[in-house]
């Protein structure tokens, strides 16, 4: 498998949302990640996906084994001692009680890193708790910073916790740790919390506030909705343009564009004051024509100024196109690997196995005997139903 991880031998204990996220990107740079799944079921999901349908789970090697077994957990504590990392995404504890947490593996591989992938952190008093991204964003205080001006908070769907403050945190510390084993020979625990990762995220509204530049209420300050050139406005067939132009340069591009260079309301781009009238004049504007149409009038311009696109619609965007930035997968149409590498690009995607579709060729793969499979096999190890090769 082409890419940049090429090499790299990752064991993932089967969760859901960000776990998966974190091994997806890895799988995708190269890295052989073998997914370790209960036999028969897989991770315990709320939504009926087909197992080829499941993107987060593309790109890797899925091994059927019940760590509720003696034998089971023992051939996955063999599989963590052959990897380079480890990703889990339980509660803590939980890996302790199958005994895999981080002081047999290290013990057998002290060069592993081993990532951990939680909402709340390892340590702490709401540590144990159940939770999802809503909840740790709330309390990161990125959730009060997103919605309309006099309105609720608005979920950004599950990317600010489970994904960009976790999965991608993770994903960093694990590469992170995998540099410093390089050259110390020593493993570590890497402790992701979506709590910490999604205020890292919000870093910039801390230096903005700390300087009086950011207020906090929903939709007043310049990058959540309150300044009217860097906001959404819907146009005559009722779709929406996203403006950007926070720069002065471009602020002046956008409002020759629109044809209101000369009004009143757009002559002291940075005065609240004004953005009021300003607001109102581009929303009247921007209703005179439909989407398409202001679409090809601010192509190829500096106005900072895109279609909002939906899922559906985001592949067939000529830009998007052009760079391959979406592929399909059996039939499944998703983003493809990023970012791009201009020595090692990664290779395309494959489709996400079954669980335990690839039970005996991985673990031959990774050093275990046909004796010891077949070992694993009659001690219930794999489950009670029989383990096929992989097609």
């Amino acid at each position: 498998m082409g890419g940049p991880l090429a090499g790299l031998r990752v064991v993932e204990i089967a969760s859901l949302g960000p776990g998966p996220f974190c091994a997806m990107m890895l799988a995708d740079m190269g890295a052989d990640v073998v997914r370790i799944d209960r036999p028969g079921k897989g991770a315990a999901a709320f939504l009926p996906l087909k197992p080829e349908a499941d993107v987060l789970n593309r790109g890797r090697r899925s091994v059927a084994l019940d760590l509720k077994c003696a034998a089971g957990a023992a051939a996955a504590l063999d599989l963590i001692a052959e990897a380079d990392a480890l990703v889990e995404g339980f509660r803590p504890g939980v890996m302790e009680r199958l005994g895999l947490g981080p002081e047999p593996c290290l013990a057998r591989n002290p060069a592993l890193v081993y990532g951990r992938m939680t909402g709340w952190g390892q340590t702490g008093p709401r540590s144990h708790t159940a939770g999802h991204d809503i909840d740790y964003i709330a309390l990161s205080g990125a959730l009060a910073a997103v919605g309309e001006a006099g309105g609720a908070p608005v979920p950004p769907l599950n990317m600010v916790g489970d994904f960009g403050g976790g999965a991608m945190l993770l994903g960093f510390g694990l590469l992170a740790a995998l540099l410093a084993a390089r050259s110390t020979g020593q493993g570590q625990v890497v402790d992701a919390a979506m709590v910490e990762g999604s205020a890292l995220l919000m870093a910039p509204v801390f230096g903005y506030a700390s300087q009086g530049f950011w207020r906090p209420e929903r939709g007043a300050n310049l990058l959540d909705g309150g300044a009217p050139f860097y906001a959404v406005y819907e146009t005559a067939c009722g779709g929406h343009m996203a403006v950007g132009a926070l720069e002065p340069p471009f602020f002046a591009t956008l409002v020759e564009t629109l044809g209101v260079a000369d009004h009143e309301a757009v002559q002291q781009q940075y005065n609240p004051a004004r953005w009021p009238a300003m607001r109102a004049l581009f929303d009247q504007t921007f209703r005179s024509r439909d989407r398409a149409a202001w679409t090809a009038l601010f192509e190829g311009s500096d106005a900072c100024v895109a279609p909002v696109l939906s899922y559906t619609e985001a592949p067939d965007d000529p830009h998007n196109r052009a760079r391959d930035s979406f592929v399909t997968v059996d039939g499944v149409v998703q983003p493809a690997p990023a970012p791009r590498f201009s020595a090692t690009p990664a290779a395309a995607p494959k489709p996400a196995p079954k669980p335990g579709a690839d039970t005996l060729s991985a673990l031959s793969d990774w050093g275990f005997s046909a004796e010891r499979i077949e070992a694993l096999a009659a001690s219930g190890a794999f489950g009670a139903d029989p383990v096929a090769p992989a097609s």
